[in-house]
């Protein structure tokens, strides 16, 4: 089960990307607005304990730059149709889990060497 991360531990440098303009019906009237923890669960990447343990372990940390390409590659893979993949951005492997946005583990290249990914469907190189 994954613990729900706050807006200090998903951005913890204060920066915080703008979230877009609220939807509009057709008659070109906002559509109700959208709970803050429903857009966190859909439009976030969002870490899973294990992932935010071997984070830490490993002494890794995004920047918020980097936190926005790998929103950007989840986006990129649900619209392919990808379920969990594996996102490689700099020297860093991450598993993640497309419909929950959830980083499920992540790993440096140290262990990365003679390691096997199962369980994906697909993969990503984030420069």
């Amino acid at each position: 089960m994954t613990e729900r991360m706050t807006v200090g531990q998903l951005f913890p440098n204060g920066v915080t990307p703008a979230l877009s303009k609220p939807p509009q019906t057709r008659t070109g009237r906002e559509a109700p607005s959208t709970s803050f923890d429903s857009i966190l669960h859909h439009q976030f990447v969002r870490f899973s304990h294990h992932a935010e343990e071997r984070l830490r372990q490993r002494g890794i940390q995004f920047q918020p730059e980097q936190l926005a390409k790998i929103q950007s590659a989840i986006d990129k893979a649900a619209t392919k149709g990808a379920k969990d993949s594996l996102m490689l951005i700099n020297d860093t492997a991450l598993i993640v889990n497309i419909k929950n946005r959830t980083v499920v583990t992540a790993m440096d290249g140290a262990s990365m060497k003679d390691n096997l990914f199962t369980q994906i469907d697909s993969a990503m190189i984030i420069s």
